[in-house]
């Protein structure tokens, strides 16, 4: 019986490192030429748009559901939005970083709200909406 060799081969440090170098460009592809600065944001409540604010105006908006249902305020501050106050059981939406670049979106399923960065430079390919 032959024992299996089992140190890494030439091969397989090239193939891992030719994963490496893919990955890496395709993060800047996607960084540096899909994700353009934004103009603004877009909120829509169960898919319904409930304002549009521009990210170069300095502001706080509260964004109410009624009485019982609850809010999250949104703030917009030198170029970026964030919630930063919610009454959403998880808050994750605002433990998401703060958003500025065309197709970023901050979500609040349990309110059921999508802020969306739009505008911007307009991108020249086609797949993604800006």
């Amino acid at each position: 019986m032959q024992k299996k060799d089992k140190r890494f081969r030439r091969s397989d440090l090239l193939f891992a490192g030719a994963i490496f170098v893919i990955a890496i460009m395709v993060y800047l592809l996607f960084h540096f030429v899909y994700g353009k600065e934004g103009a603004y944001v877009q909120v829509a409540v169960d898919g319904k748009v409930q304002g549009q604010y521009s990210l170069s105006e300095d502001r706080n908006v509260q964004i109410d559901y009624g009485q019982a249902e609850g809010f999250n305020v949104l703030v917009i501050e030198d170029g970026k939005a964030m919630v930063t106050e919610a009454d959403c059981p998880d808050k994750l939406c605002v433990k998401q970083k703060s958003i500025s670049r065309s197709g970023e979106t901050i979500v609040c399923l349990p309110h059921k709200l999508v802020i969306t960065v739009i505008g911007g430079e307009e991108s020249e390919y086609d797949g993604f909406t800006g």
